[in-house]
């Protein structure tokens, strides 16, 4: 799915798949983690994401395929003698001993005499030289995921694992350690695969992320390509928020025109994820951001050009930097839009007609056949019970 062409330290899947007696866990898949990259692989609960990974690590044997770390095939050899290391959400430090000895485990079990130059210098890394001599209790959850990083990275290893590292943080302390975690990948250039089921969490800190659902690979792409080109309901809907609008081709060329419940709406024909021709079916999205919301006795002073829907504010929520409004009508109930609060007009409050417009541009296309609420989640990266079953 990526190529690259410097395959020293390239993470390669080919076919592996993992079968637990009459359950698929992971269908299938080819997949290549370019040397140097930070990669995620995302998705809910149960998707298979840390099974792959568990793959890659020698924790888990796979039913078919090979995992290839450059040009070396280590499908069957141990944990302990494939080139990588795994941080894990517990972190896994040893509690009696203090942050230097931690850090320095690996190379003493080694045998290696002289450590403090190499503890030091990762210490250094991590931005706790000061902290060498504390216990891990001492510390804090995002300083102890750190010393965690620090251990695993004093071994050199082609690769390194992290299993929903940043799990166990709160809010705040998960965007900090994000930036971190991607500073020490910047500077050391070793490659990183993460598993996480945080949207946020992926798109901050990869340059390449894997959306994973039921086992397989819906998309991969840069977080910037998924985002703004979804090519299925699930990814539209696993990352952010989408209002998909049903709709019918009425034109087809270099721009769609759709007729969404008698109004028209234009679309790039590239941006649909499903070939297009006069009389298919689509399904049109369009990210709530993107949307401006005009009070109904404004409408004359929506620009030409713009994509345009009617609709009846069902409610509004004050979040700090926006203002998200739930709009219902005739294209959809529950329309999403997120506008930020540098002017706001009084008079959009719950009740109050209101005109949707935007950009055609930032709309996108999607297969009508699939389900329009697939990856919606709770928020916790756990798709609804309506959506798995």
């Amino acid at each position: 799915m990526t190529t690259d062409t410097h395959t020293g330290g390239d993470v390669r899947l080919t076919g592996i798949s993992k079968t637990y007696s009459s359950f698929t866990a992971v269908h299938p898949l080819d997949l290549t983690v370019p040397q140097g990259s930070f990669f995620a692989l995302l998705g809910p609960s149960g998707c298979g994401k840390t099974t792959t990974l568990r793959m890659i690590a020698g924790l888990e044997d796979p039913t078919t395929g090979t995992v290839r770390l450059g040009d070396r095939d280590v499908t069957d050899l141990p944990p302990h003698r494939r080139p990588v290391n795994t941080v894990f959400q517990s972190y896994a430090l040893f509690p009696h001993l203090d942050i230097y000895e931690n850090v320095a485990f690996g190379l003493r079990r080694r045998g290696v005499k002289s450590v403090k130059s190499q503890v030091d210098e990762m210490l250094e890394l991590v931005q706790l030289g000061d902290k060498a001599k504390r216990k891990p209790h001492q510390l804090s959850g995002g300083q102890q995921q750190r010393v965690a990083v620090a251990r695993a990275l004093i071994n050199h290893p082609q690769v390194l694992l992290l299993d929903e590292p940043l799990g166990a943080l709160d809010l705040k302390l998960r965007r900090q350690m994000q930036l971190e975690l991607k500073r020490i990948q910047t500077e050391v250039g070793i490659t990183f695969v993460h598993v996480t089921h945080d949207q946020e969490e992926a798109m901050t800190m990869a340059d390449t992320v894997a959306v994973m659902n039921a086992g397989r690979v819906e998309q991969l792409g840069a977080p910037t390509e998924l985002y703004d080109n979804p090519r299925t309901t699930f990814v539209a809907n696993f990352l952010g928020t989408s209002n998909l609008i049903e709709a019918e081709v009425v034109e087809a060329g270099t721009d769609l025109v759709v007729s969404a419940d008698g109004g028209k709406l234009r679309l790039p024909a590239d941006r649909c994820a499903t070939p297009t021709r006069t009389g298919g079916r689509l399904l049109v999205g369009i990210r709530p951001e993107k949307i401006s919301l005009a009070h109904a006795d404004d409408a004359g002073t929506v620009p030409a050009g713009r994509n345009r829907v009617t609709g009846r504010i069902a409610d509004t929520s004050f979040i700090g930097v926006s203002t998200q409004y739930t709009v219902d009508g005739p294209t959809g109930t529950g329309l999403q839009v997120y506008e930020q609060n540098i002017e706001r007009d009084p008079r959009l409050v719950p009740g109050a007609e209101v005109v949707l417009h935007w950009n055609p541009a930032h709309t996108f296309g999607l297969d009508a056949t699939q389900a329009a609420d697939a990856g919606k989640t709770d928020g916790a990266g756990v798709e609804t019970v309506e959506d798995a079953a």
